[in-house]
C-alpha cells in the first residue's frame, strides 16, 4: 500500500484513541471519578451512599466507549442532582459516539475513493511511460509537461493527515480529489483520442501558423539590452567573433578573429560548444591582413577592411578565394575616423535584417558618420546616409532593422545614446544603458538570426540579448 493510504489509516486509528480517551476523561468533566480506578472487575474504596462512581471503562471493537458505574442507595427523591450529572454524561457519551461513527462512515468512503484514485493515477503513469518511450521525439516536450503536471498533483494525498480531526475539511478534500480527477480523465480522454502521427501533424500545423505570424512581424525597434553572457575568455584585448546570420538553424558554426592588426588567420568552430571547448576545425589563412575588428560574416562569406586602406574584401569560406574587392570612397582609414578606442576602426562592416552594410566616416562629412548599403555580390554602394554625429564620439555602432545604434562610449558607463534611422533618414537621441561587465568593448555586432549583440570585451567573448518592439503588417501594408 502507497504511503498516502498508510497515513489515511493512520486518521481511523486516531478516531479510535479518540474514542477511549472520551471513555477515560469525560466523567472527570462532570464531577464522577471521586474514587480510583483498578483494572480488575472489584471495586475498592466505594461507597454507594456517596453517589454515581465510575467502575471501569473500556472501549469495544467498534471504537465505542463503555462505562461501567456503581449507583448509589435509592432515596425519595427522583430529581437528585447526581442522577441529573448522570444522564447529561451519558448524553454526551451518547452524543459523541455517534459523531465518531458518523465521521467514521465518512472516512471509509474517502479511503475507498483515494484507493480508485491511486488506480487512475498508476494508470496514467503507464500511459505516460509509454509515451515516453516513443522513438518519435517531436511530442516529447509536451508529453513531460503532463507527467511533471501529474507528478505536481500526486503529493495531494499526503494532506488527507492534515485533516484527520475534522471531517469538515475531509469533505472539502473529497471534493477537491473530485475535480482533480475529472480534470485528469479529461486529460486522459484527449490523449486516446488521438495517436501520436495525428498530434505530430497538428503541431506541425502549430508551427506553419507560427512562421506565418512572424512573418508578419515589421523589423523592431530596440528597446532593452540585457546580459552579458560570457561564453569565453581568450585572446587579446581586441578581437571579433560572429556567426552567420543567414546560416540554416542546424549551421552554428563560429568564426573567431583575434587582434585588430597583422593577423589574417581565421580559425572556425563548429558550434558554440565547440568554440568554449577550443575544438577548432578548421583554419583559413586569408590572403591579405585586416584592419580592426569590425568584420562579419554574411551568407557564407566574411567581409573585412584590407590593411592600410579604405578596401572591402568579400573571403567565400567554401573556395577559400576572394570574390569580390572593392574600394570605400572617401572612407578615412588607418585611424583617420576610428571609433574612440582607436585599432584601425575606422570602417565598419555589419549586416542585419535587410542586408549588408557599411558604417565609416568622410572629411566630406565633417568626420561624422557615414552608412552605406552595399550589393553583397559586387559591394557596390547602393545609397548612402550622411549624419550628423562624429565617428570618433562614438563607442561603437551596430545596425537593426536598417536604424544604426550608437553607442556613447566603449568604456564603463557605455549606453546606446543616438540611432539613425534610414527608412526615415531621422536622427533620435536615446538612453538604453548596458552592462560593459569588463570594461573595455572592441567589437559590437547584431545577429539578426540570434536576435541578440555579439561583443569582443577586453579578451571575453560575450553575447547581449536585445528586447524589440514590433508593429505587425496589416493586408493594407505595403
Amino acid at each position: 500500500m502507497s504511503p498516502a493510504l498508510l497515513k489515511l489509516g493512520a486518521v481511523l486509528g486516531t478516531m479510535a484513541m479518540i474514542s477511549n480517551w472520551m471513555s477515560q476523561t469525560l466523567p472527570s468533566l462532570v464531577g464522577l471519578n471521586t474514587t480510583r480506578i483498578t483494572t480488575s472487575d472489584t471495586l475498592t474504596q466505594i461507597s454507594p451512599k456517596e453517589g454515581w462512581q465510575v467502575y471501569s471503562s473500556a472501549q469495544d471493537p467498534d471504537g465505542r466507549c463503555i462505562c461501567t458505574v456503581v449507583a448509589p442507595e435509592q432515596n425519595l427523591c427522583s430529581r437528585d442532582a447526581k442522577s441529573r450529572q448522570l444522564r447529561q454524561l451519558l448524553e454526551k457519551v451518547q452524543n459523541m459516539s455517534q459523531s465518531i461513527e458518523v465521521l467514521n462512515l465518512r472516512t471509509q468512503r474517502d479511503f475507498q475513493y483515494v484507493l480508485k484514485m491511486e488506480t487512475q493515477m498508476k494508470g496514467l503513469k503507464a500511459k505516460f511511460r509509454q509515451i515516453e518511450d516513443d522513438r518519435k521525439t517531436l511530442m516529447t516536450k509536451h508529453f513531460q509537461e503532463l507527467k511533471e503536471k501529474m507528478d505536481e498533483l500526486l503529493p495531494l494525498i499526503p494532506v488527507l493527515e492534515q485533516y484527520k480531526t475534522d471531517a469538515k475539511l475531509i469533505i472539502q478534500f473529497k471534493e477537491e480529489i473530485r475535480n482533480l480527477s475529472s480534470v485528469l480523465t479529461g486529460i486522459q480522454e484527449e490523449i486516446g483520442a488521438y495517436d501520436y502521427d495525428e498530434l505530430h501533424q497538428r503541431v506541425l500545423s502549430l508551427e506553419n501558423r507560427l512562421r506565418d505570424c512572424m512573418k508578419k512581424l515589421t523589423c523592431g525597434k530596440l528597446m532593452k539590452i540585457t546580459g552579458p553572457i560570457t561564453v569565453k575568455i581568450s585572446g587579446t584585448r581586441f578581437g571579433a567573433w560572429m556567426t552567420d546570420p543567414l546560416a540554416s538553424e542546424k549551421n552554428n558554426r563560429v568564426w573567431y578573429m583575434d587582434s585588430y592588426t597583422n593577423n589574417k588567420i581565421v580559425r572556425e568552430y563548429k558550434s558554440i560548444a565547440d568554440f568554449v571547448s577550443g575544438a577548432e576545425s578548421r583554419t583559413y589563412n586569408l590572403p591579405f591582413k585586416w584592419a580592426g575588428t569590425n568584420h562579419v560574416v554574411y551568407n557564407g562569406s566574411l567581409y573585412f577592411n584590407k590593411y592600410q586602406s579604405n578596401i572591402i574584401i568579400k573571403y567565400s569560406f567554401d573556395t577559400g578565394r576572394v570574390l569580390a574587392q572593392r574600394s570605400l570612397e572617401y572612407a578615412g582609414f588607418h585611424n583617420v575616423y576610428p571609433y574612440t578606442w582607436g585599432g584601425f576602426s575606422d570602417i565598419d562592416l555589419m549586416a542585419d535584417e535587410i542586408g549588408l552594410w557599411a558604417v565609416y566616416a568622410t572629411n566630406q562629412n565633417a568626420g561624422n558618420i557615414v552608412i552605406s548599403q552595399l550589393n553583397q555580390d559586387t559591394l557596390e554602394v547602393l545609397k548612402s546616409w550622411s549624419t550628423g554625429y562624429p565617428k570618433r564620439s562614438a563607442g561603437e555602432s551596430f545596425m537593426i532593422c536598417g536604424t544604426l545604434y550608437v553607442t556613447n562610449s566603449h568604456l564603463t558607463g557605455a549606453k546606446v545614446y543616438y540611432s539613425y534611422s534610414t527608412k526615415t533618414s531621422t536622427y533620435e537621441y536615446t538612453d538604453i544603458p548596458f552592462h560593459n561587465q569588463y570594461f573595455h568593448i572592441s567589437m559590437l555586432d547584431y545577429n539578426a538570426r540570434d536576435r541578440a549583440l555579439y561583443a569582443w570585451n577586453n579578451g571575453h567573448q560575450v553575447l547581449f540579448n536585445v528586447t524589440l518592439f514590433h508593429v505587425i503588417k496589416t493586408e493594407d501594408d505595403t
